[in-house]
């Protein structure tokens, strides 16, 4: 596994940098045999340290841990159990996917993804005349897969990658659909196809 430890603002010792990838190869083989990258990043905020860990698990697959704690090393033991407790509990989920996944027959689909920030006024035209309202400007994009799932293999997937939204093919109707988590902590799902 390809692992990238990096700090913003805050410099790592080697011993931290041989141990998180000691640990997280540790994690990936014990738990998801095919893991293919991770990225760690520390930063100090106040009087304590952030680890946030993204691991890139294969055919879409993408796993988020965070933890803070008083100094580097507890921090990442706390994303890597952050980690590695998300895998306990889908593992079993997540190989059925993939399972069901490599025996689907299906064409690719793929779309972008776009991050906006948001303009409050933007003019219209020399004159000083502007257009009232919200605005956006696209300031980063990336190709995102649009995976063929079930309901309930979407929802795990969001919740692995720590999403908040995820956009997918229905395998049982063919349609685009979302699921998004609400404000009050539950799911919710759109569905197109049921209003037909």
């Amino acid at each position: 596994m390809d692992i990238t430890v990096s700090g913003k603002q805050v410099d790592l010792s080697d011993a931290l940098r041989e141990r998180v990838s000691r640990s997280l190869d540790t994690i990936a083989g014990k738990y998801f045999d095919h893991a293919l990258e991770a990225q760690v990043t520390f930063s100090r905020a106040r009087s304590f340290f952030t680890c946030d860990i993204n691991v890139h698990a294969g055919r879409g697959l993408t796993l988020r841990g965070e933890g803070e704690a008083a100094d580097a090393n507890a921090a990442f033991d706390d994303a890597a159990e952050h980690i590695a407790k998300r895998l306990r509990r889908y593992r079993r989920r997540a190989n059925e996917h993939a399972r069901d996944v490599s025996r689907r027959e299906r064409p690719a689909e793929s779309g972008t993804q776009y991050v906006l920030r948001q303009e409050e006024e933007v003019p219209i035209d020399g004159t000083g005349h502007t257009l009232d309202g919200a605005h956006a400007t696209v300031i980063a994009e990336a190709a995102t897969e649009i995976a063929l799932l079930s309901v309930g293999e979407a929802v795990m997937r969001m919740d692995l990658a720590d999403q908040p939204v995820l956009m997918f093919r229905n395998s049982s109707n063919g349609e685009l659909n979302v699921v998004y988590r609400r404000g009050d902590g539950h799911i919710g799902w759109i569905d197109p196809a049921a209003r037909k």
